[in-house]
């Protein structure tokens, strides 16, 4: 009779931990890659300078760079939101899950 009892509340109790569902994180692929920042030239930090072309050209690829972070910044928020909203979800599962256990 005792086990029978046990048994019963073991079977009672499944449905309820089948209600909670674990979340699936955001699929790796889809984590942005940020830009690289332009190699700046060694004549920049030397005492003479660069000549004139070569801080032209690491000045455009800064603009560039510029250009690029723009356009990498809502696609990273976006993932951050997505990371946020699993994390958020993982905790309601485990709450849930915890709730199973006691039985609510």
């Amino acid at each position: 009779m005792r086990y029978t009892v046990l048994s019963l509340a073991l079977v009672l109790s499944e449905p309820a931990s089948a209600a909670c569902t674990a979340p699936a994180p955001p699929p790796a692929a889809e984590r942005p890659e940020r830009p690289a920042l332009p190699q700046k030239p060694a004549c920049l930090d030397a005492k003479g300078g660069c000549p004139g072309w070569e801080a032209y050209t690491y000045s455009d690829q800064i603009k560039a760079y510029n250009a690029q972070i723009g356009a990498f910044r809502p696609i990273a928020e976006a993932y951050v939101q997505k990371l946020n909203a699993y994390v958020k979800a993982s905790a309601d599962y485990a709450q849930c899950e915890v709730k199973a256990l006691q039985g609510q």
